[in-house]
């Protein structure tokens, strides 16, 4: 495996590990919330939220542009869009079933989301300093 290859992959599981990071603060911070008849609307908005968050903040630390950041904020955001789209629809409702949908797409959104700019992906080493873009 090249060390441009490995750079790729250790970036993807960073920034896994950030979400799920960003997952253990929503599950921490949820009973603190109002519990609404039916939540499902913000629970799929609080997880896209508090995924992508500290995702765009590790990839700024990485030395991301500001650009790089709102494409994949946008991978991060889009199954959201969707399971809210469905929701609204009535198409899906089951609550579960719309966040386990959300959070299955993540993980592929965020991969095609780097595959279009491999470059930027695995030329960052950790040591770059953010730039202002």
């Amino acid at each position: 495996m090249s060390g441009a290859t490995r750079r790729f992959a250790r970036h993807y599981l960073e920034m896994a590990a950030a979400m799920l990071v960003g997952m253990a603060a929503l599950g921490a911070t949820s009973a603190l919330v109002v519990d609404l008849p039916d939540r499902t609307a913000i629970r799929i908005t609080e997880m896209a939220l508090w995924m992508t968050v500290p995702m765009v903040a590790w990839m700024r630390k990485r030395g991301h542009a500001w650009r790089a950041c709102g494409e994949m904020a946008a991978a991060m955001l889009l199954p959201a869009a969707g399971a809210l789209a469905l929701l609204a629809s009535g198409a899906l409702t089951d609550a579960g079933a719309l966040l386990m949908l959300e959070h299955m797409l993540m993980f592929p959104a965020m991969l095609v989301a780097m595959m279009l700019r491999p470059v930027e992906y695995a030329g960052h080493d950790g040591s770059d300093a953010p730039v202002a873009t």
